[in-house]
Parts: C-alpha cells; sequence; structure tokens
C-alpha cells in the first residue's frame, strides 16, 4: 500500500477534495486542464469552497500536494483516478467528451500493472465500453492484462460541511475480483465509514445513476403536490408538517431542483434505458416537471403581484441568490436562472443579489450581471422580492424594507421566511 502514486484526473468539486484526502496517506498529483485553477490551487485557495485553505495548504506543505498541468509530472504514478463532470447536451443527451479527454490523457501516461479507477456519474457500461477502450488503443496496452480498471461513484454534495469525503461510505468495484479488493482497500484505507464492494462495475454504476434518480423523482412528487395546494389555497408546508407526524411518511419538500447531479444524471439512464426499448416514464415525468418549476416560481410571483394591484411590466425585481444551492458558491444548472428569464419577459428591471457567487462566471455562463455586496444600498427599491436560495445570509434579512410600495410581493422559494412576511410560497 506504501508504494501506491495516486494522480487524481479532474480538480473540480469532486476531484479536489479527494485529490487532498488521499494525500494524507499516499503520494498524490491533482492533474487538470485549467492552468488558472491550477495555480489558485497551488497558491493555497479552492474558489469552488469545498477544501478549506488551511487544509490545502496544510496538504501542499506537510504531505507533498501538487497539481499540475503537465502529463510528464504524473507518469510517476500508478493508480489514476477520474473525476471530471459528465453533462449533457442541448438536447440533454450524454456528453462524454470529457471522460473521452480524461481517458486520452490516462492513455497517455499509464503503465504496465497500473490501475485507472472511474468516479464520474453514467449510465452503466460506460467505463467499460467506452473509456476503457480509449485508454487501450492510446496506451498500446491490454485491458486486464496489462493495466486494469475500477469504479467508485462520487458522492461529493457541494457546500455540504457535514457529509464531507472523508465520512462518506464509498461504493467500490473492480475489473476482476483481485483488483475489486485491492480498490475497496485503497478507498477504505482513508475513509472513516468505509466501503460497500460493488459486484461489478456496472452495478456500481448503476447504484449511483439511481441515487440522484430516485431524490429527483421524490422532489417531483412533492412539487407537483405543491402546485394541486397552491391552486386549492393551502400551505404546502402545513400538509407536509400534518403528513410528517406518521412513523412511516417521508418527509421531503418541494423545490427548484439545480446543480450538476440531480437535474442532469437521470438523462444518463433516460437515454440509455430507450436504447434497450425500455421507456421511463416515472423518471422522465419527473424530470419535465422539476425542469419547468423555475417558470412555474415566476408565474405565481406574476400572479401575486396582479392580485395586489402591482403593475409587472417594467416594474422592479429582486432576486435574492442564484447559486442552484444555499451556502455554496455552484451556480451549475441553477433553475434561479429560469425565474430570471420568465420575469425579464415583463421587466427588464431585475437584480440579483448573491454573496456567494462568483460575478464573473455568471457572467460568462448566463449573460446575467449579479451584485454580491451593498444590499443595504438597495432598501425600499423594490415592488417584488424572490428569495429563491437559502442563504443563512437571507435567514434573518427583513426583506420588507426592500419595498418601495406596502402592496410590494414577497415570495418565498425555500419557505424559510416568517409567513407573516411573505405573500407566497412554494
Amino acid at each position: 500500500m506504501k508504494s501506491i502514486r495516486i494522480c487524481v484526473i479532474g480538480l473540480g468539486y469532486v476531484g479536489l477534495p479527494l485529490a487532498r484526502l488521499f494525500s494524507t496517506k499516499y503520494q498524490t498529483i491533482g492533474f487538470d486542464m485549467n492552468p488558472r485553477r491550477v495555480d489558485a490551487l497551488m497558491d493555497g485557495h479552492d474558489e469552488t469552497l469545498e477544501v478549506n485553505d488551511n487544509l490545502l495548504r496544510d496538504a501542499i506543505c506537510n504531505h507533498g500536494f501538487k497539481c499540475t498541468t503537465n502529463l510528464e509530472e504524473i507518469k510517476c504514478c500508478n493508480f489514476y483516478i477520474v473525476a471530471v463532470p459528465t453533462p449533457v447536451d442541448n438536447n440533454n443527451r450524454p456528453d462524454l467528451q470529457p471522460l473521452w479527454s480524461a481517458s486520452e490523457v490516462v492513455g497517455k501516461v499509464i503503465s504496465k500493472g497500473d490501475v485507472v479507477v472511474y468516479e464520474s456519474t453514467v449510465y452503466p457500461g460506460v467505463t467499460e465500453e467506452e473509456c476503457l477502450p480509449i485508454v487501450e488503443r492510446v496506451s498500446g496496452l491490454k485491458f486486464n492484462e496489462d493495466f486494469f480498471a475500477g469504479y467508485s461513484p462520487e458522492r461529493i454534495n457541494p457546500g455540504d460541511k457535514e457529509h464531507t469525503v472523508e465520512k462518506i461510505k464509498k461504493v467500490t468495484s473492480g475489473s476482476t475480483p483481485a483488483i475489486a479488493d485491492f480498490v475497496d482497500r485503497v478507498y477504505n484505507s482513508v475513509l472513516v465509514n468505509g466501503t460497500h464492494k460493488a459486484s461489478s462495475i456496472k452495478v456500481a454504476e448503476a447504484s449511483k445513476i439511481i441515487e440522484n434518480s430516485q431524490r429527483d423523482v421524490n422532489i417531483a412528487f412533492m412539487n407537483e403536490l405543491a402546485k394541486i395546494f397552491n391552486a386549492m389555497g393551502i400551505d404546502t408546508n402545513d400538509v407536509i408538517e400534518a403528513a410528517s407526524s406518521k412513523w412511516n411518511f417521508i418527509k421531503l419538500k418541494p423545490g427548484l431542483v439545480g446543480g450538476h447531479c440531480i437535474s442532469v444524471d437521470p438523462y444518463y439512464l433516460i437515454q440509455k434505458a430507450q436504447v434497450y426499448g425500455v421507456l421511463p416514464r416515472v423518471m422522465s415525468s419527473a424530470r419535465r416537471l422539476n425542469d419547468g418549476m423555475g417558470d412555474y416560481v415566476a408565474n405565481q410571483v406574476i400572479k401575486l403581484m396582479n392580485k395586489k394591484g402591482v403593475l409587472v411590466r417594467d416594474s422592479k425585481v429582486l432576486l435574492l441568490g442564484i447559486t442552484f444551492k444555499e451556502n455554496c458558491p455552484d451556480v451549475r444548472n441553477t433553475k434561479i436562472v429560469d425565474i430570471y428569464s420568465t420575469l425579464k419577459e415583463y421587466t427588464s428591471d431585475i437584480v440579483v443579489y448573491d454573496p456567494w457567487a462568483n460575478k464573473e462566471v455568471v457572467k460568462k455562463e448566463y449573460g446575467i450581471d449579479i451584485i454580491n455586496e451593498g444590499l443595504s444600498d438597495l432598501q425600499e427599491q423594490f415592488d417584488a422580492v424572490v428569495l429563491g436560495v437559502a442563504h443563512n445570509e437571507f435567514s434573518n434579512m427583513n426583506i420588507r424594507n426592500m419595498l418601495r410600495i406596502k402592496n410590494g410581493v414577497v415570495y418565498d422559494v425555500k419557505g424559510i421566511l416568517d409567513r407573516n412576511v411573505i405573500d407566497g410560497r412554494l
């Protein structure tokens, strides 16, 4: 075990925390194609905020952890971990280009006897049918003879400081029984709560894809209930509180489903299922319903403004939060953008405030200018305020002071505000 030299390819929300953890026990190098990202990490700062700067600096200074864009520097490794994103294209079809590119990188550096483990979320079969043939072709080595593989799906929850990577129970697998045992031992050596060794790589791949698909379906059910109860004039949160008094009721809440996991991963299984002639109706319906919730929220706000006699056209609106979840800078696939887009059809005077989001990233990804400081200067300026993200900074804010008219609208997407100060909530 001491001779293991680890390289983690892809230093985003998943790869960096994992690499930092492995560096406490093994010689570890992080590889990323983005020089700006690598330079920032080597300066001791993680802009995703997943790894505390003190922990990162400790890994660099005391454990020899380093990050690089140079292929030559990772050829010394013998245990490669691929942790790159797996997005979908504009038609919600799986985009495997990042995985293909990462597999080419592995093929250029892997040597006889080495192991490559994939962590990226995929449909069953991608590792063995898409990735490993690329490694074989580029390296000239034979899979399961010259090099070996495993799959251990990532379980990073961005912004979650309780379920950090060392505390997560990881699923592991390998391309042979011996490699499965080996991969399992490597991961077990740094994890507090151990591992679950799956019977095959495909089983491990499938386990990850259904984790997020299950959450997507469950949230879709609650969103559908919210639509029903809102139409009936019943508070959905009150209904949930009453129902959860039963011992076996699963307490969930409606909400916007964004981010890189729940809003993306189900499409991988949906697309693959259709190849086998299976139409996943429940999953497909859940995706459509959840994808439409941003537009639904915006129309609820418009409806409330009309009821209260607030002219929607050219009104001034404040959106509180644009990240996909609370206390996290991640703006990937955020559904707040859908709220913004629908409201933009009626007014161009929309201010987006988020103390966690990076202005440049939001502008590049969505073409939206935001502010992340100086909120006190915005008192008594708006006709409507929409709280879209439950950042800690918003929980005790006197939002009605942001309104310039007495009949202005406050809408709470996350259900964290006192009901006496809001006009509607999801």
